[in-house]
């Protein structure tokens, strides 16, 4: 395993893989890494010839300075762990790499962007699709590894590479759970032992609500109602959003029809905010 830290040599790299007829996996992180990482880390093992995992702290997805300066970053224990799973290259660059100084372009994707995550952190997408953009241009993979747990973020990318015309297979992992059924998250870390505990109410409420789809509701204001009372049940839970959309467009809807939909929230335990989904 080799950790590159230069751009030019990470691009450097992945073009004599392609000289060679090889295939690239990629899983782009912000390290702190966890379970739901390393499962996606293990489809990409099976899928190509090379592993590439990035660790980076992507500072313009962060329209909060102290959300940034909280985030967990230990690259030494992410390496450490990261040994034990086949991975070729950590591509690890340090800020200046990715935005260099007089760095002036990014990458809005119209209309995905605007909703849940997008309304209440402004600019957060704008970040993900720049700094996604450079990772795909630098590492050129042919498959690349998202979580189910981020939708929009899938929902974004998915179409950045649509309209883009990137030559690259996104995959799509499921959600890594905790026992207690919590999604897996870095954020995680941040949390009390009581507020980690209590965040489990997250999953029940969405599986409540999934499990009244599944035997035939199809009134979304029903489903969302059923969420929020759940959560609200939790004096410790500030409730965000809870929004019923199509999973592909994000769109809000009335009722469940044909096409696949999608129950999301964002909650908060104190000062740290959570995010979660079922699909329908």
């Amino acid at each position: 395993m080799e950790i590159i830290s230069r751009r030019q040599r990470m691009a450097s790299f992945a073009r004599k893989v392609r000289r060679d007829n090889r295939t690239i996996a990629f899983v782009p992180t912000m390290g702190s890494l966890h379970d739901g990482h390393l499962e996606l880390i293990r489809r990409a093992r099976q899928m190509a010839d090379v592993v590439v995992v990035s660790v980076f702290v992507n500072p313009a997805q962060f329209n909060n300075q102290g959300d940034l300066d909280r985030y967990p970053r230990d690259l030494a224990g992410d390496a450490s762990i990261l040994t034990d799973f086949d991975v070729d290259i950590i591509f690890a660059p340090e800020e200046p790499e990715i935005y260099p100084p007089g760095f002036s372009t990014y990458v809005y994707v119209e209309g995905l962007a605007d909703t849940l995550e997008g309304a209440s952190r402004p600019g957060h997408f704008r970040g993900v699709a720049t700094v996604v953009t450079i990772l795909l241009n630098t590492v050129k993979p042919d498959f690349v590894f998202f979580g189910q747990k981020d939708a929009q973020q899938l929902a974004v990318i998915r179409r950045l590479v649509r309209d883009l015309g990137y030559e690259t297979e996104i995959v799509t992992v499921p959600t890594v759970r905790e026992p207690s059924g919590l999604a897996m998250s870095s954020r995680n870390e941040l949390l009390s032992p009581e507020q980690r505990e209590k965040a489990a109410v997250i999953y029940r409420a969405l599986s409540k609500a999934a499990e009244a789809a599944a035997k035939g509701q199809r009134n979304a204001s029903k489903l969302d109602q059923m969420v929020r009372n759940e959560l609200e049940s939790e004096p410790l839970a500030s409730i965000d959003y809870v929004a019923v959309v199509d999973a592909e467009t994000l769109e809000p809807l009335e009722k469940l029809g044909e096409r696949p939909a999608m129950i999301a929230v964002a909650v908060r335990f104190g000062e740290i905010r959570l995010i979660d989904n079922v699909l329908l």
